[in-house]
């Protein structure tokens, strides 16, 4: 069924704002937007352990139909959203024949409205790129508890994600593995103590506009494994395959962030991402080089303290953290055996090597239209290379090119943020033609 032509017709009634696990542990309806991805599969790995706290009230995915029955069969959600009509009525003919009453819905639309439905308490952002934006800005305008897998939200829209966040009341908890620790390590007492009230301390803290100076924090450290290609001798870059690409040494991710992890454009990502998560300038946030992927991110305080958060390279970790929070709750992840690590090493990143985060770095303190151009020329270019188009290093080269070409602007609007990114993605597209 499309959902721009048919009604919303399930009728649930909503928890009072407050309720769920993080004020009485109570059942948490979760909304999972990109549910047949690696971050939607993991949040459905933890959601399963924990029956009795959180139930699945909806599941979207892009094409993989298959998949979704199979998750629908398992969790019964109260609806499934496809972004292809004839596959979404294919998908309702065989639930309804399996006897389960979710309804299916198909578009950009359907997205919008699993994600703002009153019925919902939580919304796992998970779709990947910048067409995770609408349905995630939905929620945030909806007052949702998000956990924001979708890092491309806050790349090309922060100054309005946050606006949202804050004007509605949302809770906004990042899952990205380095964020998530970043918030782990931040002293939280500082906020609560700065003025936020006692009852709304739970649901406000990344909503809260304290500089990192007010919280005495000196520096943010930013972790990245370096990727497949940190040792890689540069004039075998052109050589590359996807498949090489993909490989990533720690982490088992999509297709498309195993990409920009080999780029480190990924990290380039989460260098604006932090900005706007934790009211930062980009000279806050220093990128470290940890091959072993064990600390995933540190928070350097102004005493001297360094705070860091560690574990296995398993998104369960961050997942069920920010399901949660500020409870703690069993993922099921593999402990860290201290015993048999013989190290953890760290190094500067090699800027020539890796060129996409110099490129980000300049970006992140620009609050106009290039960090949308950025995003938008790596998605295309990164796909182009996964089709075998072009190669490697020429995914770096065709974002600069971009760039260049498509000066920045102070973003008015979502359309605006729309055009430009569109803008973009066409003449990226043009390059690799």
């Amino acid at each position: 069924m499309d959902s721009e032509n048919q009604p919303l017709t399930g009728k649930v009634k909503a928890h009072p704002r407050g309720v769920g696990p993080t004020a009485g542990h109570s059942l948490q309806r979760l909304t999972i937007l990109g549910s047949t991805g690696s971050i939607g599969r993991s949040t459905l790995a933890v959601v399963a352990l924990h029956p009795s706290d959180y139930e699945v009230f909806a599941l979207t995915a892009n094409r993989d139909q298959r998949m979704l029955e199979q998750q629908c069969l398992v969790y019964k959600p109260r609806f499934a959203v496809l972004s292809d009509g004839q596959a979404a009525t294919e998908l309702q003919v065989k639930l309804a024949a399996a006897g389960l009453a979710t309804e299916v819905l198909s578009g950009k639309a359907a997205l919008n409205i699993v994600a703002s439905h009153a019925a919902v308490d939580t919304v796992m952002a998970a779709i990947v790129g910048a067409a995770g934006l609408e349905s995630s800005l939905a929620a945030a305008n909806a007052g949702k508890k998000i956990l924001l897998a979708n890092k491309e939200s806050l790349v090309v829209a922060g100054a309005l994600f946050m606006r949202a966040v804050k004007k509605s009341g949302a809770t906004l908890l990042p899952i990205d593995s380095e964020h998530n620790a970043i918030f782990q390590c931040l002293d939280n007492r500082t906020r609560i103590q700065a003025g936020v009230s006692s009852v709304n301390a739970q649901e406000s803290l990344l909503q809260e506009s304290l500089s990192l100076k007010e919280q005495g924090v000196r520096k943010l450290l930013l972790t990245g494994s370096g990727g497949p290609f940190r040792a890689l001798d540069m004039d075998d870059f052109s050589s590359i395959t996807p498949e090489q690409a993909c490989a990533h040494p720690n982490w088992v991710m999509g297709r498309k962030i195993s990409v920009d992890s080999a780029t480190m454009m990924n990290k380039g990502l989460e260098l604006i991402e932090a900005c706007w998560l934790f009211n930062c300038q980009a000279s806050d946030v220093d990128i470290v080089i940890h091959p072993q992927s064990i600390i995933h991110s540190m928070v350097e305080y102004v005493d001297g303290s360094v705070l860091a958060q560690l574990g296995v390279p398993d998104m369960r970790t961050p997942i069920a953290h920010a399901l949660a929070w500020p409870r703690r709750i069993e993922s099921n992840v593999e402990r860290l055996d201290w015993t048999s690590m013989s190290q953890l090493t760290f190094e500067q990143p090699d800027m020539r090597r890796f060129p996409a985060l110099g490129i980000a770095r300049q970006i992140a303190d620009d609050s106009g239209t290039a960090a949308i151009v950025l995003n938008a020329a790596n998605e295309v270019a990164v796909q182009a290379f996964l089709d075998g188009q072009i190669r490697f290093p020429a995914i770096v080269k065709i974002v600069e090119q971009t760039l260049e070409k498509i000066p920045s602007t102070e973003p008015e609007s979502l359309l605006h943020i729309q055009a430009v990114d569109q803008q973009a993605r066409q003449l990226a597209a043009g390059m690799i033609e």
